[in-house]
């Protein structure tokens, strides 16, 4: 606008006084422009202009707005008496919506070190006043691509609905699994001075419909050992049906080691457990939280194993000790709310549900209407057995129907979204920048997890580990 003006000062025979813009000219451009943004967004400028006073209703009246000797709207105010400057006192009165005071909050945002809302909205007001300034100094920080960055704000989609394994009543415990590492942590080679520390690592199995939880203990990330822990698990809890695992790096708590050696495994250990009846599936990359279920076991085990250990080292065999009995007490957890009546039953726990089966047992026929005084030990415990599941799922599935998060689908990505990846180990400016090529719904349809073209290639990511960026500057 400067130049425009200079421009026409030249077609009216004045020259310039310098080749480069000066502070005046700078500033009469600037006053050109909020008059002309004035004149858009005010119906009022003109009723000013004509030295009429406002309609009793008028909105601006609350500012006694004015015009000042360049014919720019300002605001009137209570502070004449005050020894403020005279921008401070009357400032430039501006509408939210218009194009301009847009532009004027984005530039002193960068200016002002990419400040806050509140911080932008202050500074502002000591030359202008924004009607509706606060919703724009919000979203002219909301929608900074580089605020954007720092923040690493996902979407999260509404909370998908429960598995069929985790609702349908199996024939007994630990038929579907879901399976965690947690560690590493230290173990002493032997009991008195002159012991090594050595690395060991746990291995959480979780059942899918009871939360019955069983942990193994194992001394490295060798394929051997896992299968030698599965083996001791089938060995005591049964031969499951299902096996569920995170993939590569998503383990929460685990090092390198760990994400290393399961991103190893994809294509072994399904190849290995094929042959004992049991299916391997692993869950999408980078997506922690669609294994919910085995995340929250590990981190009850963590929470009593810091609390026992503190900072001493055990063994081998007393942290085994250890951890079986940090088994026993997740495996007494009430899974339904507790009752106040004292008439009522016991709550119901996942210990109730590993006894009175053997590893072996074959498929018995329902004995829950039957009188007990009629029946064998053998069947009696198949009643109490069954008794069990049918309070499984009349007080513990019941609790299971409320979402406790992630309620709405209010934003889902789409195809051709600008994104960046959340990385972990990575700080906000490492990023990598993409976009969305395809999205892929699940069987409720909603997309959770979406492919997306890097640099490097294409990707596929949770939408828990992609932050989309701002598609327009405000």
């Amino acid at each position: 606008m400067a130049y425009v003006l200079r421009f026409i000062n030249i077609c009216k025979k004045q020259r310039p006084p310098t080749q480069f813009l000066t502070n005046e000219e700078l500033e009469n451009s600037l006053i050109v422009l909020i008059k002309l943004s004035q004149i858009e967004s005010f119906n009022e400028y003109n009723i000013l202009l004509q030295n009429k006073r406002l309609p009793a209703k008028n909105q601006l009246l609350k500012f006694n707005p004015f015009l000042d000797n360049n014919k720019v709207m300002r605001v009137g105010g209570r502070l004449d008496n005050s020894l403020f400057s005279y921008e401070k006192k009357h400032p430039i009165l501006l509408q939210s919506t218009h194009h301009l005071t847009k532009i004027l909050f984005k530039y002193m945002h960068v200016k002002l070190l990419h400040a806050g809302p509140r911080l932008l909205l202050t500074s502002i007001r000591e030359t202008y006043w924004a009607i509706g300034g606060l919703n724009l100094a919000k979203r002219t920080y909301r929608n900074c691509h580089l605020c954007c960055r720092f923040k690493g704000k996902v979407v999260n989609p509404i909370m998908g609905n429960l598995p069929q394994r985790r609702v349908t009543a199996s024939g007994y415990p630990f038929e579907t699994v879901g399976i965690d590492y947690a560690g590493p942590i230290t173990s002493a080679s032997r009991q008195g001075r002159g012991c090594k520390l050595v690395k060991v690592y746990i291995i959480v199995f979780v059942c899918f419909a009871t939360k019955a939880m069983h942990i193994e203990l194992v001394g490295d990330l060798t394929s051997n050992n896992f299968l030698s822990a599965l083996r001791r698990f089938m060995s005591r809890r049964g031969k499951p049906k299902h096996i569920y695992s995170d993939n590569g790096t998503s383990f929460v708590g685990a090092s390198n080691e760990i994400g290393r050696f399961i991103k190893n495994c994809n294509n072994s250990l399904p190849g290995d457990l094929a042959p004992e009846g049991i299916d391997f599936h692993f869950l999408p990359p980078h997506a922690p939280h669609f294994g919910g279920l085995w995340e929250a076991g590990v981190k009850s085990v963590k929470f009593h194993l810091k609390r026992i250990l503190g900072n001493c080292n055990l063994t081998y065999e007393e942290l085994n000790t250890v951890l079986v009995q940090i088994e026993a007490v997740l495996n007494s957890r009430p899974l339904t709310p507790l009752s106040a009546d004292p008439s009522d039953l016991l709550p119901l726990t996942p210990g109730h549900f590993l006894i009175g089966r053997p590893l072996t047992a074959l498929p018995t026929d329902c004995y829950e209407q039957h009188v007990t005084g009629t029946l064998s030990r053998y069947q009696h415990l198949e009643q109490l057995r069954q008794h069990f599941w049918r309070r499984w799922s009349k007080e513990y599935i019941s609790e299971l129907q409320l979402r406790t998060k992630w309620r709405s689908d209010l934003n889902p990505l789409q195809e051709g979204v600008l994104v960046i990846l959340k990385e972990d180990n990575l700080p906000p400016l490492k990023w990598r920048l993409g976009r969305v090529v395809a999205v892929h719904p699940g069987a409720d349809g909603v997309s959770r997890v979406a492919d997306v073209r890097t640099a490097t290639g294409v990707v596929r990511r949770a939408f828990g580990k992609i932050c989309p960026l701002p598609q327009d500057d405000i």
